[in-house]
Parts: C-alpha cells; sequence; structure tokens
C-alpha cells in the first residue's frame, strides 16, 4: 500500500462507517424502540446515547491525532495502554463480533427477498444458505481485487441504500400526527402486563441504541490506509453525527404515524408496514428493496473491518503471522480467507439448529463492549500521564465516554460477562501459540491475574450456559 491511489479518502472511510452502522437494524429500529419507551422516552434515549457514543467518537479523534503511531485499529489503544494480552482481547472479541454480524446478514438478506421469492422463506433454510454462500465469496472475491475498488463500491452502495430511508424521512414528515405523537408522551409500557417507569424504559432504550451504532470505529480500523491521518477523525465524527441524525428522525417521528401499541405489533421489517401505512403497498416494496441493498453494502463493509483488524493483528503480533499475507493487490488474502471460512461455516450450522442465531447475536453485541471501553480509558490514562494540562474537552469526553461504557456493561447483566468470557477463553489459546512462537513470555504478572479471572468466570459460564440457553 505505498501509492497514495492505493489509500482510502475522506469520503470512502465515511462511506465504510455509515455502510457498517447502517446495516438491517434501521428497517426496525422503531419497532425496538416501541417495545421499551414511549415517544417522550426514545428522545431523551437518544440525547443519552448520542451524548454517550458521541464522547466515544471524540476519544477516537482525539486519539487519532494524539497518538497517530497507533494506526492498526482500534484494538491498538488497548495493546499500548494496558499490554498484549489486553489488546488481544480486544481484537478477539472485536473479531468475533464483525464475523457474527455477517452471519446475520446473509440469513437477514434473504428474509428481505423472501418477500419477492418465498423459496427463501426466513433466510433460514437450505435455499437462504446457499444464496448466502454465493453472495458471501462474490463480495469475497471482489474485495481482494484491491481497497480503492471495494470502498468505491462500499460507496456507491452506501448512496443507493440512503434513497429509501430517505423517502421514508420525507414521507413521515409530511404525515406526521402531533395528536398521535403526544398521546400518552410519557407512557407506561404494559405489553409484559405491568407498567414500566420511565427509567425502566430509559435504560431498556439505551441499551437498543448502543448495538445499533456497531461500526462507529470503521475509520480508525483502516487508519493505517488512510490519504490522510486527519481524515481518519472527521471521518469518524462526520459518520456518527450523519446516522445519529438519521436513526434519531426514524424512529421518534415514526411515532406520530401510528402509536406505540401500533409499532409494537408491526410486522419485521417494521419501516416497511409504517411507510405502506402512509403510501400503500408501495411503502412495503421501497423498504424491502432498501433492506436487501442496505444488508449487502454493510455486508461488504463488515467484511473489510474483519479482514483488516486480523490482518493488523497479525502485523502487531497478536494473531499468527499467517494472517498477515498479501496478494498482488496489497489484499491481505489469507486474513480475507479465514474470516470468510468462519462465516461460511457459520452459515452452514443453520442447516442444523435454528438456536443458535439468538445466542450468536447476544454475543455479537456484547463482545464489542470490550474494545470500545478500552477506547474510553486509554484517553483516560493518555490524561493521566500528560505532562502537559489536558483540554477541558478531552478529559470530559474521556469521564462521560468511561462512565457510559462501564455503565452499558453493568446494566447488560450476567448475560454479557457469561457470553464474552466464554468467548474470550478459546481466543486465549491462540494467544499462547503466538507468543510461544515468538519466544516470548506468555504473561506478565498482572496478566497472569486477569488470566485466572477469565479461567475462573469461564467455568462459571459453562455451568450457567444451559441455563442461558433455555432462556
Amino acid at each position: 500500500m505505498e501509492s497514495s491511489e492505493e489509500k482510502i479518502g475522506l469520503f470512502p472511510l465515511v462511506g465504510i462507517i455509515v455502510s457498517a452502522i447502517v446495516g438491517a437494524g434501521i428497517f426496525n429500529l422503531m419497532k425496538e424502540m416501541a417495545n421499551t419507551a414511549s415517544a417522550g422516552v426514545t428522545i431523551v434515549g437518544w440525547i443519552i446515547a448520542g451524548v454517550g457514543m458521541g464522547s466515544l467518537a471524540f476519544c477516537m479523534e482525539n486519539l487519532n491525532n494524539k497518538r497517530p503511531d497507533l494506526d492498526s485499529g482500534i484494538f491498538s489503544y488497548a495493546q499500548e495502554g494496558f499490554g498484549d494480552y489486553i489488546g488481544f482481547n480486544s481484537v478477539w472479541g472485536y473479531w468475533i463480533s464483525v464475523n457474527i454480524g455477517n452471519v446475520a446478514f446473509g440469513t437477514l438478506l434473504f428474509s428481505a427477498l423472501g418477500y419477492f421469492f418465498p423459496v427463501f422463506g426466513d433466510g433460514q433454510n437450505v435455499f437462504s444458505i446457499i444464496g448466502a454462500s454465493v453472495v458471501l465469496w462474490i463480495i469475497h472475491f471482489m474485495i481482494l481485487r484491491g481497497l480503492d475498488k471495494a470502498t468505491l463500491l462500499n460507496a456507491v452502495v452506501m448512496v443507493a441504500k440512503m434513497i429509501p430511508i430517505l423517502i421514508f424521512i420525507v414521507c413521515i414528515l409530511f404525515a406526521f400526527n402531533t395528536d398521535i405523537f403526544f398521546a400518552d408522551f410519557w407512557g407506561n409500557l404494559a405489553s409484559n402486563g405491568s407498567s414500566a417507569s420511565i427509567f425502566e424504559q430509559l435504560k431498556g432504550t439505551v441499551l437498543v441504541t448502543v448495538w445499533v451504532f456497531i461500526g462507529i470505529e470503521g475509520a480508525v480500523v483502516f487508519s493505517s490506509r488512510a490519504k490522510k491521518r486527519s481524515d481518519v477523525g472527521k471521518a469518524t465524527l462526520l459518520g456518527f453525527a450523519a446516522v445519529t441524525l438519521i436513526y434519531a428522525t426514524v424512529t421518534v417521528f415514526s411515532y406520530g404515524i401510528l402509536s406505540q401499541q401500533q409499532l409494537q405489533d408491526l410486522p419485521n421489517p417494521a419501516m416497511a408496514f409504517v411507510l405502506e401505512h402512509i403510501i400503500g403497498k408501495t411503502g412495503a416494496i421501497i423498504v424491502n428493496l432498501g433492506v436487501i441493498v442496505s444488508i449487502f453494502g454493510a455486508w461488504i463493509a463488515n467484511t473489510l473491518l474483519a479482514e483488516e483488524v486480523a490482518y493488523q493483528a497479525g502485523v502487531q503480533g497478536l494473531f499468527p503471522k499467517i494472517f498477515t499475507k498479501e496478494n498482488e493487490n496489497n489484499m491481505p488474502i489469507n486474513s480475507t480467507i479465514i474470516t470468510n471460512v468462519i462465516i461460511q461455516v457459520m452459515l452452514l450450522s443453520f442447516l442444523f439448529t435454528d438456536e443458535a442465531y439468538s445466542l450468536l447475536s447476544q454475543l455479537s453485541s456484547s463482545t464489542i463492549l470490550l474494545p470500545y471501553t478500552c477506547v474510553a480509558l486509554f484517553q483516560m490514562k493518555l490524561i493521566w500521564q500528560s505532562k502537559e494540562k489536558a483540554t477541558v474537552k478531552n478529559l470530559v469526553v474521556g469521564v462521560i465516554a468511561t462512565i457510559y461504557m462501564l455503565w452499558l456493561i453493568i446494566a447488560s447483566g450476567s448475560t454479557f460477562i457469561i457470553l464474552t468470557i466464554l468467548a474470550l477463553c478459546p481466543g486465549t489459546i491462540m494467544y499462547m501459540y503466538v507468543k510461544r512462537t515468538k519466544g516470548e513470555r506468555v504473561f506478565t504478572n498482572y496478566e497472569w491475574v486477569f488470566f485466572t479471572i477469565v479461567i475462573a468466570l469461564s467455568i462459571y459460564g459453562v455451568f450457567q450456559l444451559p441455563t442461558l440457553l433455555a432462556t
């Protein structure tokens, strides 16, 4: 990747972020919000999520400016700040999360196609898995043709998938009904037979919003391949601002089209039926086409993130050296192959069970919080160690991001702890192999303590797994 022509500019970086974040989730987000909270609480929830995730985005921008030498993606902050083992767990958790997300894209893509072609059913039958496998390897070979071509295609798809979303936004703005919107504005959620307090609604809303921001780190992952280092921070903030505005508009204004109860009862994808309520059957067709394009774009972006983070981990000596091999187009061929083979195996698993999907989805959500938390903690560590007086902005965003991430971990409950630890433990085997191969000491003294805690909690998690699967 020597020439600037092969590197990524500002717009493609923003495209990677937007495509990675705006996947299939946006098309069902108003229903998920309605299941959790009223219109008023949803607005407050978006404000809290915007401040929390926005602070994380500002942390990434600041770290990119302060430590330009750390260009191996989001996990490099964890490695530099807290050692190789924490850094490995950060990249391992991130890689798992993105890979599982790609499996979800495969099933969701053909679930949307099932609206037009019933043979694909719910996206988890034999025909859907065959179709998803074909798409998987088409994306694989497109990416291996070169990063510039892949990011250009991703940018084109990003623009195409925003068209139905913008149509939806225009329609709900014109059809917005204030009487529907303000009816029971701070209402009590009673879908489970009991009312929910504003705080309970708010907690659920914020937990919903955090998952839809996965991908905010897209520009940081590709920081070593950016044309200008300054574009990384700009892309992170621009991508975050654009996505937050889109998400908030889509969800909040939907409460002015249908009541909270009506939104709860909508089939998937909910956006299709909200638009159908406004302009008829054409609305459902437009949105389902948008789902298909959106998922395809998010799949490309996520594959780029997955192969790049594994490649960078290999460069930094956290993953085996095999991940660092590049082809004639300067693309990490082994990293891409290994990533997509894992996804292929996960897709095939749906031939034998339909129970694994919900567990894998939870795992994808839970493992992403570790690298995010390490970003916030590294920001605080740099401020603490800095000989220069930290700016008020950096201190404030560091504190807010740290508190927000730690609160999310606590609020996620025991499920997060169990799933995350069970995901981290197998990765430790690869970490130990890499260290032994390099002839290095596997753990430092404090890493032995962390490793012991991981093992103890993983044993606890194994015993708790049957209960978790049952629920």
